[in-house]
């Protein structure tokens, strides 16, 4: 297995319903590691940088001014591959077609407000993180409950 660095976000919805305490135990229990977080307001530029493939789309307005209305929680897990953990953890896209059990599965209703946001390929990962993290927030540790969480 590779080890991998992902990022993930609790949207604005997330922060106001509070939820960060709950997404981020869930990663941690699964046995991922924070490597980084932040909480904070995107501005507008970053926001549309980081959702870049989607200029151009009929959402695409409605997406940023949702994602600049309100805090967000930005953080950087790290373990054996890391997205694909993070990705099934959150669940489809529309929280209606979400399993229980996971982050939307669990608490989300509709796709326009639905949670969270993760990395969806290694690629991915390295540019979401240089948008939100500069290299020096990013930690590097060993936690003694990672041998008892890896082979």
């Amino acid at each position: 297995m590779a080890t991998e660095r992902t990022y993930v976000m609790v949207k604005p919805d997330g922060v106001q319903r509070g939820l960060c305490g709950e997404i981020m135990s869930r990663f941690e229990k699964k046995g991922l590691k924070i490597v980084a977080v932040k909480f904070m307001v995107i501005p507008r530029s970053v926001a549309e940088s980081h959702y870049g493939e989607h200029k151009g789309k009929g959402f695409f307005n409605g997406l940023i001014s949702f994602i600049t209305s309100g805090p967000v929680l930005a953080m950087v897990l790290e373990g054996d591959n890391a997205v694909a953990v993070c990705r099934n953890m959150m669940g489809k896209t529309n929280p209606q077609e979400s399993a229980p059990g996971t982050i939307r599965g669990d608490f989300g209703m509709v796709t326009g407000m639905n949670l969270i946001h993760g990395s969806d390929s290694v690629d991915s990962a390295k540019r979401e993180i240089s948008i939100f993290f500069k290299p020096e927030e990013l930690m590097s540790y060993k936690r003694s409950a990672d041998e008892w969480t890896y082979e």
